[in-house]
């Protein structure tokens, strides 16, 4: 195994975000992760997806993209909403930082997005929408 691609689009709703953590999950599989290493990309896949869904599309039902690669043993995923967009990414990064603090939401999505992978990135525009690159090492636990 060298490389792998996929491609998923979906509706923002809010059961999808299930969808997305398990496709992920079974995509990621042939590259052999510890339980622990599906959990944190599961987590880090919900944050993202649910992002979008609020925060994106404010609750309004458009696409979710994501596509994932493996490249050796590294997983590299992007996660796109074409919503509203961030003004701040700096200030959206902040922990306990919520832009909807009305649902009562945490702020620390991306906090977890940042600690469950190696890498995190987001690329966003007032108006166009929002994407988030994540980058994980897998298998590390038998090195």
């Amino acid at each position: 195994m060298n490389r792998n691609e996929m491609k998923l689009e979906f509706d923002s709703i809010s059961t999808n975000e299930a969808f997305a953590r398990v496709t992920v999950a079974a995509f990621m599989a042939q590259m052999n992760p510890s339980m622990e290493e599906v959990a944190d990309v599961k987590t880090a896949v919900s944050e993202a997806v649910t992002n979008a869904i609020i925060h994106g599309y404010e609750g309004a039902v458009h696409k979710i993209m994501i596509s994932g690669r493996i490249e050796e043993q590294q997983l590299f995923l992007e996660i796109a909403d074409q919503g509203v967009g961030i003004v701040d990414i700096k200030k959206a990064m902040e922990p306990m930082y919520t832009s909807r603090p009305e649902l009562e939401r945490s702020g620390m999505g991306f906090l977890f997005m940042e600690a469950f992978m190696d890498e995190v990135q987001v690329i966003s525009q007032p108006g166009k929408g929002t994407t988030v690159r994540m980058k994980k090492q897998i298998g590390q636990h038998g090195a």
